[in-house]
């Protein structure tokens, strides 16, 4: 069965009865790894347990493709249902896969882990296809669900973001989710909040612009601020370089496309308080997170070059690739790198 983005983390928790295997795979590798360790909590407690846990690497399955049965089968010295955790799965494995899907062995849980498979790739469609499996896919949090995740972690500590600091934490985070339950833990811990005191519990502290700015890296921001003031001020060279230390970070190409979007809209809002009588630095406020000092210089030039009828283009754009880089199976980051390229020379012309 094919699993809604939106529904994946509770179809992880607790996944049906009837199935029997699940193919987590996706670009973002934090939400991936988080994922399987849900499905595999869903079953075995203990992650250390090697009477219910068992390992197989994609090279292991295609010299031995017995094995997956045998594991499978097997019956755990102390009791209890197993889990089966297969790695780095490639289309390569789909054969083994689907002879074990016909005729599953055992009561264990096959746990598979993929990469970023497209919509034709076989491992991927026989997952999505099969009554008894399931694809799960693992995408860059877009708007919503990174909000989600923000205000959950920091919910859970006694924490609330004031709006500015929320706003700075979703321009900031997002590019993978282990990164980001990460540096949302970095600063629960920067608030003392997982050292309140009994008679402090139950008690909601603010987390203040400061506070966010203080703790959570601004490497991944920088360089995603890079790639989108290169493009939008039609600098070809200074976007290549951007782009390539992006992709060297990892930084995922939804996320970029995301983050481009973001601001897109932003720059629009600005362009309205100007047609509506404000002056430029007035409408620069109106951003949030509030534009960092080293940006105010290039968001400038932006707002000069950039009219409303231009952004809705740049946006129609932007938000046209997002959608093909989730359904088409192209690559994403030459869908990416295509669209930042269009928008910088549609940019030049205002610079001359």
């Amino acid at each position: 069965m094919k699993v809604k983005p939106q529904d994946a983390d509770r179809f992880a928790a607790k996944p049906p009865a009837n199935v029997v295997a699940v193919l987590v795979y996706g670009p973002d590798s934090g939400l991936v790894r988080q994922r399987i360790e849900k499905l595999t909590r869903s079953v075995v407690d203990d992650l250390a347990d090697p009477f219910r846990l068992a390992d197989i690497s994609d090279s292991e399955l295609k010299s031995d493709p017995a094995r997956l049965a045998d594991e499978a089968a097997a019956i755990s010295m102390l009791g209890g249902r197993r889990v089966v955790r297969l790695r780095g799965l490639s289309d390569g494995a789909s054969k083994v896969l689907a002879a074990f899907l016909e005729d599953p062995l055992g009561d264990a849980l096959i746990v598979a882990e993929g990469g970023e498979l497209g919509p034709r790739s076989s491992l991927r469609l026989l997952f999505e296809e099969a009554e008894n499996a399931a694809a799960l896919p693992c995408y860059a949090d877009d708007a919503s669900t990174l909000g989600e995740v923000i205000r959950a972690r920091l919910g859970a500590a006694g924490l609330k973001a004031e709006p500015a600091a929320f706003e700075y934490l979703m321009a900031h985070l997002g590019s993978d989710r282990g990164v980001t339950q990460n540096e949302l833990e970095k600063l629960v811990l920067y608030m003392g909040a997982g050292d309140m005191s009994a008679d402090r519990r139950g008690e909601t502290r603010e987390v203040t612009l400061a506070d966010a700015r203080e703790c959570i890296g601004d490497n991944a921001g920088s360089s995603l601020d890079e790639v989108i003031d290169a493009a939008l001020g039609g600098e070809l060279e200074n976007l290549d370089t951007a782009l390539a230390r992006a992709r060297a970070a990892d930084t995922n190409a939804v996320l970029i496309l995301n983050m481009l979007s973001r601001h897109l809209m932003q720059l629009h809002l600005a362009a309205a308080h100007v047609e509506n009588g404000s002056d430029l630095g007035g409408a620069m406020r109106s951003f949030r997170p509030p534009l960092h000092f080293k940006r105010k210089d290039a968001v400038t030039r932006q707002m000069k070059n950039w009219n409303r009828r231009k952004l809705d283009r740049a946006l129609a754009l932007a938000l046209e690739a997002e959608t093909q880089c989730k359904t088409t199976g192209s690559p994403a980051e030459a869908i990416c790198g295509q669209t930042l390229f269009r928008i910088a020379q549609a940019a030049r012309p205002a610079r001359r």
